[in-house]
Order: structure tokens, then sequence, then C-alpha cells
């Protein structure tokens, strides 16, 4: 083997690695499992009969339920009289409810009735005599019972596990399981619940039941895969769909298909298929399935709860019907992210379900499609390396693309006629790659543009931009552009006089021991360098390389700084130097950015309003005693921050007002005490503007005691205590005028 060939087959063995990995689970490459779920979603979407099955009908709790019957949860008593009205009037086949009945209806007022007749009341036999009489008609939860008794319904309840709130704790009944523990003879590792919310027992002991809570929802927090049985204290339990299901096919026998028949393993690895009677119901490891979604909302037919309790609504499609009782209005909440749609009303998961099963519509993704993808991963590997250096580069390509479309087009009918699920993002993915490395080692020709790239933008972006850049040199110019960036003005305070006391060769230490490690910083959070002027820095975000996220990561870097400082300031004490205090302004908004100056100098910069106004900014750090100030934008822009707002300023030159702020810190890292300060401030800030200096000196007094450090406070005690002697005109706004630039 040559030595271009062995680089070659390293190339293809260091890709396929990862990959392995990844197949066998011991590394989790987090942008292929992400790339995996949007192919899934693609032939999901791309695939789907979008046919209304009347078969199964929704039973609607909608706004106008709501509107006419009150809100929710309604009587049990009422919840009688439609169960009645749709297995007598409509005559539906099974009723399942997507709801748990998890206390008991006290508002027919027979708990205080009762309460009377043992206390207070208990010498007045007629009272006791006219209680008896009224009970059966009081006591609503045995009304509800007695209307599911010997009718095909399935009560929905909720189990829970390891994380979740409340994990441990189990109120309700539970139904009778679908397999007893001593009758439990697989290895499965079904999602084990530890508690569970369920149904009182009244209920629950007249009707089958089934859970629909989704331990499985995927990362991205879309129901892709579902429980089809849950395990708990060594009894197996159906889903609600599945329940509804099974009450549907006149309860048949349930058993589990196994690769290796009931001589093998009979574990999650070797598990295939459910029947259901004579249905097929394919599964993954843990008896759970992909939902087979038939379309958008709306695949099936909806009937208002309403209309059905009133007996407005028609016979057809209720008679013979799948009925499952859920909710549409708003108010309820039951909306769930899909693949196809992120509002998607949770009761038509359970139905698409219930329509699969009956159907034999399920796709099937089994555990040993890793060994189908490693052995495909391998023949691509071993087919690209051979045939890549021996073609040209246009040849290599065109055969590139027909080996992507080939992967797709077989996907497709694999997916569409064999009802199967293979991998398709890690196929396309790593043929891409393949030939993406082969060309780069084989037909290295970027080189000159990225040299180009490295000569008009290294002094500005760091080393990790300009090779970011180089994979597309054509798309960076330095010409002039208006973008949305953020800019950042840092300088040390008082640095006339700190350099006063130091010789010069002292000040040029200083600078460069300041201005170095601040780079790096910036630089780190792909800052772009703009200048240094003496003692100060500017750098902006956003340009010449796009991010989203241009606001974030200056906001980050100033933080950082604030911090590098307090190391930096260690090694000047050591050497006798004055501390040095530095004020950082961060703004975003829309500005030009590209090549500016003159014939005789040139500098890549930014200019603009919003960049004036982050210079004024790092001025006022010192006024308000912070030293990071921020304007409206870049708070708006980082919402996961909190920031405490210092005032609504006119600059000179600018008519409209704009709101400074000072980072507090993320949202979820702060504790109470800080989370009640940011709220007191608001409160008093509020005050202040309407000129209640009573309520305003209270509020901002407790906040200077309790924050003696914040200077901010002590600054609007002493703006309260000149208004109360000097009055503003009738025409104050609450905005504070700043004249100097």
């Amino acid at each position: 083997m040559n030595k271009r060939l062995l680089i070659r087959v390293l190339i293809s063995s260091m890709l396929f690695l990862p990959y392995l990995l990844h197949n066998r689970g011991d590394i989790r490459m987090g942008w292929l499992d992400r790339l995996e779920q949007l192919t899934y979603d693609a032939r999901l979407v791309l695939t789907m009969p979008n046919t209304v099955d009347d078969r199964i009908v929704i039973l609607d709790l909608d706004e106008k339920s709501l509107l006419e019957e009150g809100q929710w949860p309604w009587p049990r008593d009422r919840m009688a009289r439609l169960i009645d009205r749709l297995f007598i009037d409509y005559q539906v086949k099974v009723l399942g409810f997507d709801i748990v009945f998890a206390e008991a209806d006290n508002r027919s007022g027979l708990p205080t009735l009762e309460r009377l007749a043992r206390d207070e009341l208990r010498n007045v036999p007629q009272f006791g005599q006219a209680l008896e009489r009224l009970r059966p008609l009081l006591d609503t939860d045995n009304i509800f019972a007695e209307a599911l008794a010997d009718r095909a319904t399935v009560l929905g309840y909720v189990f829970r596990h390891a994380g979740d709130a409340g994990e441990g704790v189990s109120s309700g009944m539970l139904p009778r399981p679908l397999i007893p523990s001593d009758q439990a003879d697989t290895n499965i590792p079904f999602v084990e619940a530890i508690a569970y919310t369920g149904n009182i027992a009244m209920l629950q002991n007249n009707s089958a039941g089934g859970f629909f809570e989704n331990a499985l929802v995927d990362r991205d927090g879309k129901y892709r895969r579902v429980p089809l049985l849950q395990i708990y204290n060594d009894n197996i339990y159906p889903s609600l769909a599945f329940a509804v299901a099974y009450q549907a096919l006149g309860r048949p026998n349930l058993d589990f298909v196994f690769q290796h028949g009931a001589d093998g393993p009979r574990d999650g690895l070797d598990l295939d298929w459910l029947t259901l009677g004579d249905k097929r119901i394919p599964v993954g490891e843990n008896a759970s399935v992909l939902v087979p979604y038939r379309g958008q909302v709306g695949s099936f037919p909806y009937v208002s709860a309403a209309d059905v309790l009133h007996g407005r609504a028609t016979k057809y499609p209720l008679k013979g019907a799948i009925v499952l009782m859920g909710a549409s209005a708003a108010g309820l909440h039951d909306l769930r992210n899909t693949p196809i749609g992120d509002r998607f009303i949770g009761v038509e998961i359970h139905a698409n379900i219930v329509s699969g099963i009956l159907d034999e519509t399920i796709k099937h993704h089994p555990r040993y499609v890793q060994g189908i993808e490693i052995t495909v991963l391998v023949l691509l590997a071993i087919l690209m390396t051979v045939v890549l250096p021996r073609v040209p580069v246009v040849t290599a390509t065109l055969m590139t693309v027909l080996i992507i479309l080939l992967i797709i087009v077989l996907n497709l009918v694999i997916w569409g006629r064999g009802n199967f699920v293979l991998p398709l993002a890690s196929l396309l993915s790593f043929t891409f790659l393949l030939y993406f490395l082969h060309m780069i080692y084989g037909y290295f020709v970027e080189a000159r543009g990225k040299r180009e790239l490295s000569g008009l933008f290294g002094r500005y972006v760091p080393p990790e931009l300009v090779a970011e850049m180089g994979k597309n040199p054509g798309d960076f110019s330095m010409a002039s552009e208006n973008r949305v960036l953020t800019v950042m003005f840092a300088d040390i305070r008082n640095f006339t006089g700190i350099a006063e006391k130091l010789s010069p060769p002292e000040v040029s230490e200083l600078l460069n021991a300041f201005l170095t490690p601040m780079t790096r910083v910036i630089q780190r959070h792909r800052g772009t360098i703009d200048k240094y002027m003496g003692d100060a820095i500017m750098a902006f975000w956003g340009a010449p390389v796009s991010d989203q996220q241009h606001a974030r990561n200056a906001l980050l870097s100033a933080i950082e700084m604030q911090g590098a400082l307090s190391e930096l300031q260690k090694g000047f004490d050591r050497r006798g130097w004055p501390e040095i205090r530095v004020g950082i302004g961060l703004n975003t908004g829309d500005m030009r950015v590209g090549n500016m100056g003159s014939s005789f100098r040139m500098a890549y910069t930014v200019m603009g309003d919003s960049v004036n106004l982050g210079a004024r900014l790092e001025n006022l750090t010192k006024a308000y005693g912070v030293t990071i100030a921020v304007g409206e934008a870049t708070c708006k822009a980082v919402p996961d921050f909190a920031f405490l707002e210092l005032d609504r300023v006119r600059v000179k030159g600018k008519d409209n007002p704009v709101a400074i702020f000072s980072p507090i810190g993320p949202r979820n890292d702060m504790g109470k005490e800080t989370r009640q300060m940011l709220k007191k401030h608001a409160t008093a800030l509020h005050y202040y503007r309407e000129r209640d200096w009573d309520s305003a000196e209270k509020e901002f007094f407790g906040l200077a005691q309790s924050f003696p450090e914040r200077k901010l406070f002590a600054i609007y005690l002493d703006r309260v205590t000149h208004f109360r002697g000097n009055p503003p005109p009738e025409d104050w706004d609450g905005i504070s005028v700043i004249l100097h630039k």
C-alpha cells in the first residue's frame, strides 16, 4: 500500500470511528442526532396520507364547551350524562379519556351536609333522613362511576419517573395491569415508573385505564416515539392509545414476538413485534412505537362535548366510533410539539396511534437497524476511498451526488413500501464528509484565497474566524455595508492620573499588560478589534463573520474582561503600580461596517449613531457606579440574562430617550436576594418617575441599606432629595439629560 493510499485509508478510518462509537452509544454526536431527527421529520411530512380517519372521533373540550358549561372540570353528574348520551343516544363503540380524575367531586356539598349530620344537626333526625334521600343525587362521583360501569371506557392516568416533580408520591388508584407481575416472562427494558397520579378508586374500579404521559420525548421536545407499555412494581400497564385499541378490537390476546422465537433471549434487542389478536405492532426495544401521524391537526372528526351533552350533534360520525375525549381549548394547555407542528393537540397523538394499530401502519425501527447502518457505512468508506483518488474532481463530485441520491431514493422506498425506518442522516453526512476530506487532501486549491483573507482580516479578527472565512472566501470582502452589530468601548478610568505616577517605560508596559489579555478575551468570544485608542479598546461583534449571538458574545466578553482585570491587578500590585478600573459600554444596533478612511489610510471599522451611543455608555459607567453599561437593544438581545435598569437618558444631539442597563448575570443563576433587589428597584423607579417621592425614597433607602456596594441607589436617593426641594417642571418625564459626550 503506497503512502498516499495509506493516508486516505487513515482519513476514512478516522472519520468512521466517531460514527461507529455514536452507533454503539459510546458517544453522542448531538449534531448528528438533530440531523437524523430532521430527516425523519422530513420523510414523515412528505409521506403522510393527509386523510381523515372517521373511525376515531375526538370529543372536544373546546372553547364553545367551556363557554356553555363553565370551566373545567365539570361536575361528575354532568360527565355521567355525557357518557349516557354517547353510549345510549349515539351508540359509540369505545370511549377513552385523555383526562385524569384524580380528586373527588365535592361541589355538590355532600361532605358539608354529612359533617352537619354528624355534628351540629346530629339530634335532628329529619335532617339525617332528608340527607339519606338526597344522597344518591348528591354523590356525583358515584353517579359518574355507575355511568362508566359495564361500558367500554378507558380512563387516563399519569406515571411519574425519576427526575419528575413529586417523583416518589403516588395518588389515586391504578387499573388492573395488562400483564400481572407473575405472568411477565420477558427481559424487555420497559420504561419504568416510580409513582403515579391515578383516578379515584370509585371511578377506576368501573373502567379500564391507560397512561397518557410520554417518558420518551426527544431532547428537542418533540413527540416522535411513545411507550405502548410501562412497568410499575413489576406489573405491566398499557398506554391510553393501546388500551383503547385493545377495547376496540374486543380485548384479544396480547403476545410478544421475538426474532429468535420463544427460546431466544426475549429481551429488548430481540423484540420485534407485539401482536394484538391479528394485528401486528412493530415496537422498539422498550416496547415503544413511532407515532404514525396521518397529517396535520384535524386528521380525525371533532365533535364538541357541549353538542353531545345537549343532543345537538349528528349521529355521524359518532355511531360505532372510537371516541377519545380531549381538549383543544387554549386554557387547558393540551398542546404538544411534534414533527408536523409545535402546537399539536395532544389527544390527536393518541388517536394517530390507535389508527396506526388498526391499519398496521406504524413504522418499524428495531435495534438491529444499527447493524445495517454500520454495514452500509463500511461499504461507503471502502468505495469512496478506492474510487475518489482515481477520478477527476468533476467525476468524483458527480459520483458523490449520485451516491447521495441513491441513498435517499432507496431509503424512501424502504420507508414507504417496507414500512421500515432506516437511518438517513448518518449515511448522507458520512458520504459528504468522506468526499470533503478526500477532496481537501487531494485537491488543495483554496490556499491562495485563504492567504488573502488572512492578510485582509488577520489584524482584526481571531485566527479561528479567519479559518472559518477561508472555507468560503468569496463570501467576504471589506466593502462597506449596513448590519446590525454590537459595539464595545472599554476605557481605563483616570488613566492620565495613573500615567503621571509612572515612568514612560512603565506606562508602556502597563498598557501592553492590559491590552493583551483584554484582546484575548474579545477574540475568544468572536469579537473584531476595531482599534486601540491609547488606553481604550474599541471592538465589535457580528462582522466580518455573521454571528447571530453577537450581543451575547459581546456581553460575555465584557463580563470576562472585568474578571480578567481582577487577576491582572494582582500582578500590578506586586510591581507597585496603581489600581486600574475599567468602564465598558456595549450597544447593539444598525451600523455601517467596512473599510473606511482616505486614500492615505484605510481601516476596517464601524460608524453610526449606535456606535456613538456605545461610546457614551462607557462614559456613563462612572456616573452610575457600574463597570458595564449596555443599551436597551443589547439587553433585549440576551433575554436569559438579568439586567439592572440604570436610567432612561436623553443624550446630547438626540431627542429620543434610551434606557440603559447594567448586567447582573444569568437569570437561572440568580439567588432569591438578587431577584428581590431587581423587583424592589423596578418598583422604586416607578415611584420615582411618578413623582411619588416618599414611596421612592423609602424603596431606594431600603435598597441602599441592603446593597451599600451599589452606588446607584444612593444616586437616586440624592435625586429624590433634590426634587423634593426643587420639583421638576410639569412636563418632566423622568428622563435624565446627558449633555456631555
